[in-house]
């Protein structure tokens, strides 16, 4: 009689520790059947730094692959590429076979032995830190000329009458600019160089250069994140620095709209970079060593007025031959990455603070990831990639984030009036109209939804100031190849912590823990619901 009357319930916890041994068993058995990926490493650009690290951690937690990388500049990535030391390099700007700056030595990479491969588009933003009466200003506007002015050494104060034009509704404070740049060879200083050289090449006279000159009067630190940290501190009022735009919102901080050819101030956000790559010229000769880089001229120039002049991609170069401790096992990690970041990894990047890459670059992208030796000679099944610039079916030279990104605010048009809106990382913080100009609001145009994508996922930077003179040393990174500690040229080194967004993707790991839970509920509500039945039952025979 008992055993009629509870058998159902025996029956549901049998198929409850059932079900979930095999989700345990058999998500474990795929993983122990799969072979597992060799541990690979790379180092280079801090640029697409927040992106890289973002995704390598997504990797170790859905695939169990391991992608060490170090953010140490994008010449030193080059140079550890071409030393053998690491397996793949990230950089802003290929190799520099005939550099074009004065004393800088040819960089001689394997021939042959190497692809550029396209990881993520952005702009390169101009993080500040200013006040007027007090308050932050979250709304600075500059003209091109103005900015090349400014780190030439050529205006040195926040009042100089060409930054008050550019800046009708502040009334702009007397206090001295404090010029921020890079003390590593950079991707980032070499794609803002040649900018300023091929736009306004009358003000900056020293072309591009990968190695930020010594003799404008710049505060100089070492990365992406230590430019951006200093920025952000107490000490960092008055200061402006170039960085890429992940920076300025993981910081908190604002940047500066950029006058477009169009004649409006735009914010480098994921649908402004997305419509000015579409002027983005490619090498598409695929026998060409610089196949895939990128030609920016009609970027700069690029009259749609939804555009941010100073956008561009950043390169993974990856090995085309076994060589040095590279090998097919490392190329299987590698290819599977590579894909990765084209399909999947895409989808955060707006969050993250990039513009995620359109389909032609995809496309390219997947030929290059067949010549990596062990990737298995497959690219990427562009109609299951989840790209979100493209669907099925979608032309490869079209891009849906730019055929839906919106018209620029009126108050953002060069002339009197001044969008009051906050940029980057203060997008909820307005500023007050206190110059002769009028206001107005730019939040019913786009301009600030990659702050807010990011706010949920984004902690509070709060980054530590250190007085170089008193750590001493060389540098220490951690490793995420962040600035830790040591001596940096210009004083004091300024460190930023790097955020994460959850992934949403679930693997092994997120099943194991949820089966884990179901039996941990199973053991502590089922016992006492039993037991209580037995009694009764119990009672009622007797």
């Amino acid at each position: 009689m008992i055993r009629r009357r509870f058998r159902p319930l025996a029956t549901a916890l049998v198929a409850l520790l059932v079900s979930t041994a095999a989700v345990t068993g058999g998500t474990a058995s795929a993983q122990a059947a799969a072979e597992p990926y060799a541990n690979i490493s790379g180092s280079g650009s801090t640029w697409s730094q927040n992106a890289l690290d973002q995704w390598r951690r997504n990797v170790q937690t859905t695939r169990a692959m391991t992608v060490d990388y170090r953010g140490l500049g994008s010449t030193a990535g080059r140079s550890d590429f071409i030393n053998r030391t690491v397996d793949f390099a990230i950089s802003e700007i290929p190799f520099q076979l005939q550099p074009t700056e004065v004393g800088a030595q040819p960089e001689r990479p394997e021939p042959g032995g190497y692809a550029y491969m396209p990881i993520v588009a952005g702009g390169t933003a101009f993080m500040y830190n200013l006040k007027i009466g007090g308050k932050r200003v979250t709304n600075l506007r500059l003209s091109g000329a103005t900015v090349s002015k400014i780190f030439a050494g050529q205006i040195t104060n926040w009042n100089h009458p060409e930054i008050q034009a550019d800046n009708p509704g502040l009334a702009m404070p007397d206090r001295a600019i404090q010029r921020v740049a890079r003390s590593d060879g950079s991707g980032s200083t070499a794609q803002f160089t040649m900018w300023m050289s091929k736009q306004h090449g009358d003000i900056w006279t020293s072309g591009m250069t990968s190695q930020f000159p010594g003799n404008v009067g710049a505060t100089l630190q070492s990365g992406s994140l230590g430019v951006a940290g200093y920025v952000s501190q107490n000490y960092g009022e008055g200061a402006i620095t170039y960085v890429e735009y992940s920076y300025a919102v993981k910081s908190g901080f604002p940047v500066a709209k950029v006058l477009n050819a169009a004649g409006y101030y735009i914010e480098p956000t994921a649908s402004s970079v997305a419509v000015a790559m579409l002027k983005a010229q490619i090498n598409n000769n695929a026998s060409s060593p610089d196949y895939l880089t990128q030609i920016l001229d009609g970027v700069y120039g690029n009259t749609d007025p939804r555009t941010y002049p100073l956008s561009s991609y950043s390169y993974m170069i990856v090995p085309t031959t076994v060589r040095g401790t590279f090998d097919q096992a490392k190329g299987r990690t590698l290819g599977e990455f590579a894909r990765y970041v084209l399909c999947e990894g895409q989808q955060q990047a707006e969050q993250l603070g990039y513009s995620p890459l359109p389909m032609n670059l995809v496309m390219a992208g997947a030929e290059q990831i067949k010549r990596i030796p062990g990737a298995e000679g497959s690219g990427v099944d562009i109609n299951n990639c989840k790209n979100p610039t493209f669907e099925p079916g979608d032309s490869p030279e079209s891009n849906r984030l730019a055929q839906t990104a919106k018209q620029p605010a009126e108050c953002d048009r060069q002339g009197p009036d001044q969008c009051t809106t906050g940029t980057a990382g203060a997008s909820d913080t307005d500023t007050d109209v206190t110059g002769s100009g009028g206001g107005g609001s730019a939040a019913g145009a786009e301009g600030t939804g990659a702050a807010a994508a990011a706010s949920g996922g984004a902690a509070a930077a709060d980054p530590a100031a250190v007085d170089a003179g008193a750590v001493g040393g060389d540098a220490v990174y951690d490793a995420n190849g962040a600035l830790v500690s040591g001596s940096v040229a210009g004083g004091r080194t300024a460190v930023s912590s790097p955020f994460t967004i959850p992934d949403p993707v679930w693997g092994g790991p997120q099943l194991l823990m949820l089966a884990a839970a179901i039996l941990l509920l199973g053991s502590i509500v089922l016992p006492p619901v039993l037991s209580r039945r037995l009694r009764g039952g119990g009672r009622k025979t007797g």
